[in-house]
């Protein structure tokens, strides 16, 4: 496998995010989408470490941010199923005053 492969792979998996983020009305579903998004900036991420410096401390970050990124998408899945028990809504633009 390349670096070439991999960053094929990566900005497919960046643009397959960026179409559902921005084309979707459900709130489940734009997260997915920036899950992928973020997915494939680490895919680059890591594929850059390992080509360029195949020490596994860029490796360790990566998980570590993976980590945190899993967490964070999982309090945002809690927010939703809240926000859909409270007032019957998963569109965005009933979610309005969630930004006030």
């Amino acid at each position: 496998m390349t670096l070439e492969a991999v960053l094929v792979v990566a900005a497919a998996l960046f643009a397959v995010g960026l179409y559902g983020a921005l084309s979707q009305q459900v709130i489940v579903m734009v997260m997915m989408g920036l899950e992928l998004m973020i997915n494939g900036v680490l895919l680059a991420a890591g594929g850059f470490w390992w080509f360029l410096a195949p020490a596994p401390s860029g490796q360790v970050l990566l998980l570590v941010i993976l980590a945190a990124m899993t967490v964070e998408m999982a309090m945002g899945f809690a927010i939703a199923t809240l926000l859909h028990r409270r007032r019957g809504t998963d569109m965005t633009d009933m979610a309005q005053e969630l930004s006030q």
